[in-house]
């Protein structure tokens, strides 16, 4: 998309950024290196990578928090870098943060929490009230408007934090590790209340994290980050199955273990062992039967597990498959046909 041109609410592109620090004249530190990147409008699309990657940094250009030391950051065709006063903040209005500490005054009322953003706006104390009633209620907290923040547990706090950034009606909402202070169970209600912002509300949302199970569980599209660069960017279905960097083979492994420990590959040796990645159908698929009945080998299961990825089910196996070498060859082109991919295991 040109940069010259307004796209539809909620886009954003990253046109080579870059983004250096520098904390005394002597040292600079490079945060950001020619990002090149666009979330299309109404989706959710995520950023991973591990702790100094850059995530923060990319996340906070998109609100003018930071500004690029090269490049564009183009929200909804405008040129973010390039806006000051007023033109920033009207244009920071259209953008909901949710931050990792939840950010929140715990000595007053969540209801008040939730409508501040609209009191600096000067909107009426009632009128504000109201309408953080009605976020709280879609964010199932709408119980709690008179209890004070700090009476909450963390998935309520953060669910709070959501609502208040829902109040102004963001295009875009902006999350930065929204998740990694909350135990499994209550990370995987608030992935689902953000599925549901961006299902009811058309909402792009863009959320940065270090944990490949959000990305699973939440993104539409991921962009992989290290150093301060993408190192692969697609359809989050398509880097699970086809991770091309280490970095994007690490976390995915996080999720889909890749291979077994070295002492059992050593043991077994790797000649006939092979992992099999099975996505949907192919999962149902009676595959272990037809090799012993159909060809005559002999296959032993060492590891099989199966996720959900996008309203995708994908499984893996690992076998051991044992034989005269032609059978052996036959049974794999068998599988090659009927998979989605087939790779010798090895040490």
């Amino acid at each position: 998309m040109s940069g010259s041109q307004a796209g539809p609410e909620g886009g954003i592109v990253f046109e080579g950024v870059s983004k250096s620090f520098s904390p005394d004249r002597r040292t600079t530190t490079s945060a950001l290196r020619d990002v090149q990147l666009e979330v299309p409008p109404g989706t959710v699309f995520g950023v991973i990578g591990y702790s100094g990657a850059g995530k923060s940094t990319l996340i906070r250009l998109v609100n003018g928090l930071e500004r690029p030391s090269s490049g564009r950051v183009l929200v909804d065709g405008v040129d973010m870098g390039a806006l000051r006063g007023r033109q920033l903040r009207t244009a920071q209005k259209r953008t909901g943060m949710i931050f990792q500490q939840f950010n929140l005054l715990d000595t007053v009322r969540v209801r008040d929490n939730v409508a501040m953003p609209l009191r600096l706006d000067g909107v009426k104390a009632d009128q504000a009230r109201a309408r953080a009633e009605e976020v709280l209620d879609f964010v199932g907290l709408s119980g709690k408007a008179g209890s004070f923040a700090g009476e909450l547990s963390g998935g309520q706090k953060q669910r709070v934090g959501i609502a208040r950034a829902l109040v102004r009606n963001p295009r875009i909402l902006l999350s930065d590790e929204a998740t990694s202070a909350l135990d499994p169970t209550t990370t995987a209600q608030i992935i689902e209340l953000l599925r549901n912002v961006n299902r009811e509300y058309g909402t792009t949302v863009l959320v940065v994290t270090h944990e490949m199970d959000v990305i699973k569980d939440l993104a539409d599209q991921v962009a992989v980050m290290a150093d301060g660069e993408i190192v692969e960017q697609g359809p989050v279905l398509d880097t699970f199955l086809r991770p091309r960097s280490p970095i994007t083979r690490d976390f995915v492994t996080t999720v889909v273990p890749q291979g077994l420990p070295a002492r059992v590959v050593e043991h077994l040796g790797s000649e006939g062992l092979w992992r099999m990645l099975l996505v949907d159908d192919e999962v149902t698929q009676p595959l272990l039967s037809d090799l012993i009945t159909g060809f005559g080998v002999a296959v032993n299961m060492l590891h099989a597990d199966m996720t959900s990825i996008q309203e995708h089910t994908v499984g893996q196996m690992i076998v051991k498959v044992t034989g005269p070498a032609e059978k052996v060859a036959a049974a794999r082109a068998y599988l090659a046909e009927r998979v989605v991919q087939i790779e010798e295991v090895h040490a």
